[in-house]
């Protein structure tokens, strides 16, 4: 276990953040736009985010470039921004974070197919280093790769953020099989902690795709095939289309109460992800720390 992380899991469960996406939404970010961009061009907003976090009791927080890799942003037609994106995020993160919580680099999917060759290893593995490195010089204290549903593409993200290196965790989407405990691509819990623990993963977990009472039991099975910390953020329910608006019906009081339960399970690191916001967590927080 990293220095870094063994300080942070000293004083019992991690606080993270919650979501940003519907967090810029609501600062007035469009759905055609692109959150990372706005790194450059609303930073006032986008601090606004990590801040509001941090008030509410976040130990860590990330960075706004979940899309920040070359590949992603070059949907956006802003492949050529990727240094300039990255080190943006971390500044504003870092000054919104600054003596009271600790800042990870957002390290998303490349939105590439990797299984159906419409990417290969190696432009992934070129375009997950130059963020890695991006975020790295920028002086976020680890790197999170989240929302992954390809373990291999999870991997090999995993090993570029190693060659910074800072600690790396990794996060994975369960949203698949009878019980909703596995991959996208059919991977259970139990695999996806073996093979991250392996491939040197310092802590690993899920993210996304689901509520926090349907993570409680992924969590279990992550605990159990591994000895590395659980790392989990769940969404506030299951996305609803109401109006033609996505919608979360998870309360802030109904998430947190779950936070025991997961703790329970096995995990370290506790926060939010889509639908959650600043009341989330600062419930979340007095459920597991009181």
């Amino acid at each position: 276990m990293t220095e870094l992380i063994k300080q942070l899991l000293a004083d019992g469960p991690v606080i993270l953040d919650g979501a940003w996406g519907t967090q810029l939404q609501q600062r007035g970010l469009s759905s055609g736009d692109c959150p990372d961009e706005w790194n450059l061009s609303h930073a006032e907003q986008v601090e606004c985010v990590p801040r509001a976090y941090v008030e509410a009791g976040s130990q860590v927080v990330l960075t706004n470039t979940f899309r920040s890799n070359r590949l992603a942003l070059d949907g956006y037609g802003l492949s050529a921004q990727v240094q300039a994106i990255n080190r943006a995020a971390a500044e504003i993160s870092l000054r919104a974070a600054g003596d009271l919580a600790i800042v990870f680099g957002s390290i998303g999917p490349s939105g590439k197919m990797l299984m159906t060759g419409e990417v290969s290893e190696s432009e992934l593995d070129a375009a997950f280093s130059e963020q890695a490195a991006a975020l790295a010089s920028a002086g976020v204290a680890a790197i999170l790769v989240e929302t992954m549903s390809d373990l291999a593409e999870a991997k090999l993200a995993l090993a570029a953020a190693k060659r910074t290196g800072l600690p790396v965790v990794v996060s994975m989407v369960f949203d698949s099989g009878k019980e909703l405990d596995r991959t996208m691509m059919g991977d259970t819990a139990e695999k996806v902690a073996t093979e991250l623990t392996v491939a040197g993963a310092d802590v690993v977990g899920a993210n996304c795709g689901q509520g926090i009472e349907s993570y409680v039991g992924v969590c279990q099975q992550l605990h159990r095939a591994t000895d590395l910390p659980i790392w989990i953020k769940a969404n506030a329910g299951v996305p609803q289309i109401c109006d033609g608006e996505v919608v979360y019906r998870t309360s802030a009081e109904e998430f947190a109460k779950h936070g025991p339960a997961l703790v329970q399970a096995g995990a370290k690191f506790v926060g939010g992800c889509c639908g959650t916001g600043p009341e989330f967590i600062q419930a979340l927080r007095k459920s597991v720390r009181g």
